[in-house]
C-alpha cells in the first residue's frame, strides 16, 4: 500500500495531561491548549485541516466536522517523560523503568571519572539551563579551559566546552568516554553542547550539539535494517538511536534547517521511512517558557506542511505526532507527562477518519511493521483504518 512513510516528531508538543501526569508534577499540563490560550493568535489552517484541533481543545484552531486526515492521541506506557524514552516507545520499545535523573549535582564518583578523563575537574555539576550555565560560567571556562558540567530534571549529563579551547571532535571524545561511564548508572543521554563567544553577554551555542544515547533496545527499525529497507533520519533521531537501524543521516540546524531536509529526503528516497525530529518547541521555546515563540514555530511548520503535502505521491503516507510535552506555561522548564497527538494522511485517504486514543506510541512501530511485513514487539497497527472506505 505504502512505499514511503514520513515520521515527523514535533519535540515537545503535547495534547493534555496523561492519566498519571500528578506523579511526574504535571498535573492540568497541556501544550498545545496553553500556548493556544495564552497566545491569542495562533492559527494553523493546514494542521486545522488534517484534525489537530478535533485532537484537542485550541482557541484559533477548532475542530471541524470532516477532516482531511486521521486523527487521534497517544498515551505513554514507558516509565518517564524524556526524548530518549519516547522515541523509543514510536519505535517499539517500551521502558519499564525510567531513566535515572539528579535532582542536585552528580556523585563524587561519577566526577571523578569526568575529572580522570578530561584531565581537569569540572566547573558546575549544578542543574541549569544551558543559556543561563554560559553567562554564570562561561568565562571562567575561558580562562582556565575546564568544561561545564550540568544536568536538568532530564536523564542527561551535558558537557558545554568553548569550540577554540575544546575542538569539538575533542569534546565529543570526552562525551564518548562519559557515555561508556554513565552506561552503568542508567543515564539516558550525555550531549555535547559547544559555544563560541568572549565574553558572558554575548556566548552563543553552536549547532554542533551531539547526543549520545544510551544502546536502544530491539526496535522495528532494526526489523526494518533486517529486511533492507532504507532509514533516513532527519534531526537528532540518529543520535537517539546511536545510528542503529539507520542507513543515512541527515544533521540539522534547527526546524527550518529540517524541514528543508525532509522535502529533500522525501526527494532523495524510493522507499522506505524518513523518520524525522523538529526540535525547536522544545529546545528553544518549551525550555524557555517562551508561549510566543512557541506559537509561530507551530505556524511556520503548518505554513511547511501545506507546500509538503502535495509532494507526497499516492502510495507515500505522512505520519505527525510527539515524544512528549513541554508546556511553557506550567512552573519550571521541565518537559510534561502528556498524550501526544497523532495525525496521519495520505493522497487517497477517503474519509474522515479517528484514530481514538491509543494506549502506546508503540502503535506507530506496529503499523510501520504492517506496511513493511515485519514484526513488531508490541502496539496495535492502526494501518485498515487508513485504508478501508
Amino acid at each position: 500500500m505504502f512505499k514511503r512513510v514520513v515520521l515527523i516528531v514535533l519535540d515537545g508538543v503535547g495534547c493534555g495531561a496523561l492519566p498519571d501526569a500528578e506523579h511526574y508534577g504535571d498535573e492540568g499540563a497541556n501544550t498545545l491548549e496553553h500556548v493556544a490560550e495564552q497566545d491569542g493568535q495562533l492559527r494553523l489552517p493546514t494542521l486545522q485541516r488534517l484534525g489537530l484541533g478535533n485532537i484537542v481543545s485550541m482557541p484559533g484552531v477548532p475542530a471541524v466536522d470532516c477532516p482531511a486526515g486521521a486523527w487521534g492521541k497517544m498515551a505513554e506506557q514507558s516509565a518517564g517523560k524524556d526524548s530518549t524514552t519516547g522515541h523509543w516507545e514510536i519505535a517499539g520499545a517500551i521502558l519499564d523503568q525510567p531513566f535515572v535523573t539528579f535532582a542536585d549535582a552528580f556523585p563524587p564518583e561519577i566526577i571523578r571519572a569526568f575529572t580522570e578523563l578530561a584531565g581537569v575537574e569540572p566547573l558546575g555539576n549544578v542543574i541549569a539551563s544551558g543559556t543561563e550555565i554560559l553567562v554564570e560560567l562561561g568565562e571562567e571556562h575561558l580562562r582556565t579551559g575546564r568544561p561545564i558540567v550540568y544536568t536538568s530534571t532530564d536523564s542527561v549529563f551535558q558537557i558545554a566546552a568553548h569550540e577554540e579551547l575544546w575542538p569539538p571532535e575533542r569534546l565529543y571524545e570526552l562525551c564518548r568516554g562519559m557515555r561508556r561511564v554513565l552506561d552503568d548508572w542508567q543515564v539516558g543521554r550525555v550531549i555535547a553542547r559547544p559555544f563560541v563567544g568572549d565574553r558572558a553577554d554575548n556566548f552563543k551555542r553552536t549547532a554542533r550539539r551531539h547526543d549520545f544515547s544510551m544502546q536502544p533496545p530491539a526496535m522495528v527499525l532494526d526489523a526494518l535494517t533486517e529486511k533492507d529497507i532504507d532509514v533516513v533520519a532527519v534531526g537528532k533521531i540518529d543520535d537517539i538511536f546511536c545510528s542503529r537501524g539507520i542507513r543515512r543521516h541527515y544533521p540539522t540546524r534547527d526546524n527550518a534547517d529540517g524541514m528543508g531536509k525532509i522535502a529533500e529526503a522525501l526527494h532523495n528516497l524510493g522507499s522506505g521511512l524518513i523518520f524525522a525530529n523538529l526540535i525547536d518547541y522544545d529546545m528553544l521555546y518549551g525550555h524557555r517558557c517562551d508561549v510566543n515563540g512557541f506559537a509561530r514555530a507551530l505556524e511556520r511548520f503548518d505554513q511547511w506542511l501545506s507546500l509538503f503535502l502535495p509532494q507526497l505521491a499516492a502510495d507515500d503516507l505522512l505520519l505527525i505526532t510527539a515524544d512528549h510535552g513541554c508546556d511553557p506555561t506550567t512552573p519550571g522548564t521541565d518537559h510534561s507527562r502528556e498524550y501526544v497527538p497523532l495525525l496521519a494522511w495520505h493522497p487517497g485517504l477517503a474519509s474522515a477518519t479517528e484514530l481514538g486514543v491509543r494506549q502506546t506510541f508503540c502503535d506507530i512501530a506496529a503499523t510501520l511493521g504492517e506496511i513493511y511485513g515485519v514484526e513488531s514487539r508490541c502496539g496495535n497497527s492502526f494501518l485498515s483504518t487508513l485504508t478501508t472506505g
